[in-house]
């Protein structure tokens, strides 16, 4: 298969995808994430169907990275391998899988820069080689690498190309890692990752090696999931002002996800911050009370954030050509997202949805 690369200007307007493909990719959101997919369902179809190519080959790509069943060398040859993909999807001669042949069909057609998804591989090849985290600027280098970028990427799909849409979608993406970091401090430990800042670990006198060979969970280590938070807060509070740049088709849908993962943090807070012992779930009842109070904030967006974007984020602001940004599209939702069809998909997936997520990490 053929893909017209275009690194720059991506042609803007409805892109098709065959209906088998779109089916595979659904198939393989709702079991990556069911969070990601129920505020999916709110986009536009046209858009929707973009989101899921961009999600699945995020989520191809952690597969890839953190197969626990692999060898030791796994790591860095899937690595090699992803890069080999993401060349290939770019050149316009993608790998004959369903998620290939999407993903590059959606990047050309929308003008992605590569950079994009090429730092999501940069945030992965941390993970692969151990990287250890300081302060809270260098979680947020990561966080910016791996959530971040899906950020970005997403607000181009949508049509929003200015600096400051991107910087507000950065921000977005950055809060949701943030919260997954918080919520997966625990299970990231048993698998000696440790995303936590170590600076704030040593003020508590928690020496960050040690409590890695014994994690448990005490009242110095609440703290600082609780500071991770407030951080991940902030960044909620800028991130949500982005929807003014949105399509107002699109913005009950980020809304929603939005909502979802900060929701996270309050399971996280009515835990106790025990991250270690227990795993904050949001329950699919709460999720679909989300869902529905994002579809009329989502259109009811605040005045964006005009400050400039984190200093971690600011080579993806830097890295959109100023030749494909554009004016923001706007529109009312269409039929391929209303909210009959949202609950009646939520309905039928009542029981999946009380089950817990994985989610790009």
């Amino acid at each position: 298969m053929q893909v017209e690369h275009r690194q720059g200007v991506g042609r803007m307007g409805k892109l098709s995808l065959p209906h088998a493909d779109v089916e595979a990719l659904r198939a393989i959101i709702r079991h990556g994430s069911l969070s990601f997919y129920t505020a999916s369902r709110l986009l536009p179809a046209d858009v929707r169907d973009g989101a899921f190519a961009i999600y699945a080959f995020c989520r191809m790509s952690d597969d890839t990275i953190d197969c626990p069943d692999a060898g030791p060398d796994s790591g860095a040859e899937g690595l090699a391998m992803l890069h080999k993909r993401l060349d290939a999807a770019y050149s316009g001669r993608p790998f004959d899988t369903v998620i290939d042949r999407c993903f590059a069909d959606v990047v050309t057609h929308h003008g992605i820069p590569q950079s994009y998804p090429a730092a999501l591989l940069e945030g992965f090849a941390w993970d692969i080689g151990g990287r250890r985290y300081e302060t809270l600027a260098d979680v947020r280098a990561y966080a910016a690498r791996v959530a971040g970028t899906v950020g970005a990427m997403m607000a181009v799909l949508m049509g929003a190309r200015s600096r400051a849409a991107i910087a507000r979608a950065c921000d977005l993406g950055t809060a949701m890692q943030l919260t997954n970091i918080a919520r997966d401090v625990g299970e990231d430990a048993r698998n000696g990752r440790l995303y936590l800042p170590e600076a704030w670990l040593r003020e508590a006198a928690i020496h960050p090696a040690d409590w890695l060979d014994a994690p448990e969970p005490s009242a110095p280590l609440r703290v600082a999931t609780r500071r991770l938070l407030k951080e991940a807060e902030r960044l909620y509070h800028k991130g949500f002002s982005g929807l003014e740049y949105l399509p107002s088709r699109c913005r009950p849908a980020i809304k929603a996800a939005g909502l979802i993962y900060r929701e996270i943090g309050s399971q996280i807070a009515a835990n106790g911050f025990d991250s270690v012992t227990r795993r904050a779930v949001v329950p699919g009842s709460r999720k679909l009370q989300l869902v529905m109070q994002a579809w009329p904030l989502g259109y009811l967006a605040d005045t964006a954030d005009a400050s400039p974007p984190l200093p971690e984020s600011q080579f993806l602001v830097d890295a959109l050509p100023a030749e494909i940004q554009a004016e923001q599209a706007g529109g009312r939702l269409g039929p391929g997202a209303t909210m009959l069809d949202l609950l009646l998909t939520l309905k039928a997936r009542e029981q999946d949805l009380l089950s817990p997520d994985r989610v790009v990490s």
